[in-house]
C-alpha cells in the first residue's frame, strides 16, 4: 500500500481556521497580559547563556522611564547651557546640535529609546560575565541624575538666566 507523502497530506488535510500567526497585535496583546517565559527554562540553562524572558519586574519599566525623563531633561538643559554660553564637550552632539536642534533632540531621545529596550530585553544577562545588565541599567540611572544635578548647577551659576 502506498502511503501519501507530506504534500499530499497537506492537500487533502486542510485547516479552516485562521492562521494564529497572521493575528500580531492580538498576539502581542495576549502575550502583554499573559506572559509565559518568566524564567530560563531549566534545560537550556546548561547550553545557552543568552535567554530571553517576556515578563520584567517593575522595577525595570521605574528605572527604564526614569532615564528617558531624565535624557529629555539633559537635552533641554544642555540646550539652555548652551544658550548662556556653555560648549558642548562631545564633538558628535556638538555637530548635530550646530547643524539642527531637531535632529539632536530626535538622534538623542532615539539612541536613548532603543538602547533602554535593549538592555532591559537583556536585563538578566550578565555583560562581561560580571555584572548583570539590569545593574548597569541603574548605573546609568545614577549616571544621568549626577549629570542633571551638575547641569542645574551650573544654571543656577549663571545670573542672566531668568529661570532660576
Amino acid at each position: 500500500m502506498n502511503r501519501p507523502n507530506g504534500s499530499e497530506l497537506a492537500q487533502t488535510h486542510t485547516r479552516h481556521e485562521v492562521d494564529r500567526r497572521r493575528r500580531v497585535w492580538w498576539s502581542v496583546c495576549y502575550g502583554n497580559f499573559n506572559p509565559r517565559r518568566r524564567a530560563p527554562p531549566r534545560r537550556r540553562l546548561d547550553r545557552a547563556r543568552l535567554y530571553f524572558l517576556d515578563w520584567h519586574g517593575a522595577h525595570l519599566l521605574a528605572v527604564s522611564v526614569a532615564v528617558v525623563i531624565l535624557s529629555a531633561a539633559d537635552a533641554f538643559l544642555t540646550m539652555l547651557l548652551l544658550n548662556a554660553g556653555a560648549d558642548e564637550v562631545n564633538p558628535i552632539m556638538a555637530a548635530l546640535m550646530y547643524k539642527s536642534v531637531a535632529v539632536f533632540a530626535a538622534l538623542k531621545m532615539g539612541m536613548t529609546g532603543i538602547s533602554i529596550v535593549v538592555m532591559v530585553f537583556l536585563a538578566r544577562y550578565r555583560f562581561m560575565r560580571l555584572l548583570r545588565v539590569e545593574w548597569v541599567l541603574c548605573a546609568i540611572l545614577l549616571a544621568y541624575a549626577s549629570l542633571i544635578c551638575y547641569e542645574v548647577t551650573l544654571l543656577k551659576s549663571q545670573t542672566q538666566l531668568p529661570i532660576f
